[in-house]
């Protein structure tokens, strides 16, 4: 047997539905040969069993029985082929998420090589061999890998989405070119794809310009939160200097306005303690006196009487305390003198603000606005003018409009230096 089947090539025994080598093969009553498995499969849901070679119709599903002789032909080939495929598995690489795995693969899937038009079917290296050496399968067409080959069949027709109709805009088959589109612009698939790369090429550089266009708007903007950031910082900083100042002399002033009724306090109280004290010292001199004349007046000693009296009867020396007052400080006018000094200073303060505004009034403009092109932050008089301070900051590259009237800021743009000079350090 094996001798016979030396004469015989593995392409007399490839089953036509699976395009591989025969397994448990059948023999229908036309004569032609199929694997049992796949052409039950294929009359599964059919109410007529038709060949699918001859396309004879069988009144009867047939009971196919495999053809034992067949099927002892096909032995030698399909272990050459297990050897083959064995050999080449562990050569080649299984199908990883995202590659096409092999359609015919039983076990562990591999990755695909070529996709097969007519078949609907991706090949493996293996399974890829009978379209590469069969004279009837040479004929069917290989493209590069794809999933979904269905979607590149015509519904209408079964028939491989070849062409391309410019009138309706849509892929269609060959037959489609002859009936339905017959007369109308037609164009190979390669030729129009071409063309719609070539537009998208176009289409890239408009992307790819408008990307850039928003990564400068993003530097434009980032620029802006700097300036507004250091703005703020600096406004900040001035404030935090301002009312620091502002702070110690009112804490200066208060200081100062209570030291100075607490000297005006303590002068008074060190007035009453004196007084107190010559007070309590005649007090102690005149109860001497008065102890004395009344250990005299008791005496029985008559000489001694006359002799005592003339120096007790004189009065002591004394202050004549009638008009004496502790007068109390006067502290009127010494809050408000406090609060005028503060004033003063917040005036001084003042001051300084406004010779830097005059920084600015010195570009100051006599310019009439347009209410048409005005930006959206301008409110444009009646008579169209408005006095206008610019103030050109070069180091920020920071360019700001005042009302000079209203003494505030209108609006600050950046030039287009400042924003080229930004995406440079950004880079």
């Amino acid at each position: 047997m094996l001798a016979t089947s030396c004469f015989l090539s593995e392409d007399q025994f490839l089953c036509s539905i699976c395009l591989d080598l025969f397994t448990d093969p059948v023999t229908t009553s036309c004569g032609h040969n199929f694997c049992k498995y796949c052409i039950t499969q294929h009359w599964f849901d059919k109410k007529i069993c038709q060949c699918p070679l001859c396309k004879k119709d069988f009144s009867t599903r047939p009971e196919m029985e495999v053809n034992t002789l067949l099927s002892e032909m096909v032995a030698p080939f399909r272990h050459e082929a297990q050897q083959e495929a064995t050999s080449s598995s562990s050569e080649q690489q299984a199908a990883r998420p995202g590659e096409v795995p092999c359609d015919v693969c039983t076990g562990t899937k591999l990755k695909s090589l070529k996709s097969c038009l007519v078949c609907l079917l991706s090949y493996c290296q293996t399974h890829l061999k009978p379209h590469l050496t069969a004279p009837r399968l040479k004929k069917h067409q290989l493209m590069e890998l794809v999933e979904n080959l269905e979607d590149r069949m015509c519904l209408q027709h079964d028939k491989p989405l070849e062409l391309f109709c410019k009138t309706d805009q849509v892929s269609v088959c060959s037959h489609c070119s002859v009936l339905d589109h017959k007369n109308h612009e037609l164009v190979p698939l390669r030729e129009e794809s071409e063309g719609r790369k070539a537009e998208l090429g176009k289409t890239d550089a408009e992307v790819q310009q408008m990307i850039q266009n928003r990564q400068l708007k993003v530097q434009e903007i980032k620029y802006s939160v700097k300036i507004t950031k250091d703005a703020a910082d600096r406004e900040k900083a001035d404030g935090v200097q301002i009312f620091t100042a502002l702070k110690e002399s009112a804490e200066r002033g208060l200081k100062e306005l209570m030291k100075e009724i607490e000297d005006k306090q303590k002068t008074a109280e060190k007035q009453a303690e004196d007084f107190i004290k010559d007070l309590e010292q005649e007090i102690s001199e005149l109860k001497k006196r008065s102890s004395e004349v009344k250990q005299l007046s008791q005496s029985e000693d008559h000489l001694h009487i006359l002799q005592k009296f003339s120096s007790l009867k004189a009065a002591p020396p004394t202050k004549n305390w009638t008009e004496v007052r502790v007068r109390p400080p006067s502290y009127e006018g010494t809050v408000v003198r406090a609060a005028a000094q503060l004033q003063e200073t917040l005036f001084r303060m003042n001051q300084l603000s406004q010779v830097e505004l005059q920084k600015v009034q010195r570009y100051a403009a006599d310019v009439t606005l347009d209410p048409e092109t005005a930006h959206q932050h301008l409110n444009v008089s009646l008579n169209g003018k408005r006095n206008l301070g610019v103030f050109v900051d070069y180091d920020e590259g920071l360019v700001s409009f005042y009302d000079v009237c209203a003494e505030a800021l209108i609006y600050s743009l950046l030039t287009a230096a400042s924003l080229r000079n930004s995406s440079l350090s950004s880079a």
